[in-house]
């Protein structure tokens, strides 16, 4: 697995796209390589706590996504990750 240094331009990774860009802004991910190491979960988490809103859970798939695929995972579409979120979540709501 390599991770992708060459990608200058959100529009570049898979899934990725406007409104994307837009939550990334907010969080102060300006960059692509930004994203690498980043836990798409607290992203998830910190865009709700920011806009004071409750984010689609299915943005937590885009950004594993755009994470995934910088830090050199293949290209996914972004519903590839959402049965692992579902897992994920009702696992932490159990305890």
């Amino acid at each position: 697995m390599k991770i992708r240094t060459d990608i200058n331009d959100f529009n570049s990774i898979p899934n990725v796209g406007p409104a994307t860009i837009r939550y990334l802004d907010i969080l102060g991910i300006t960059k692509p390589l930004e994203l690498i190491g980043q836990n798409p979960y607290s992203m998830h988490r910190n865009l709700c706590d920011i806009t004071r809103k409750n984010c689609d859970p299915c943005l937590i798939d885009v950004f594993i996504s755009a994470v995934k695929y910088m830090e050199g995972d293949p290209p996914q579409k972004w519903w590839h990750y959402t049965k692992g979120r579902k897992r994920k979540l009702s696992q932490k709501r159990s305890y």
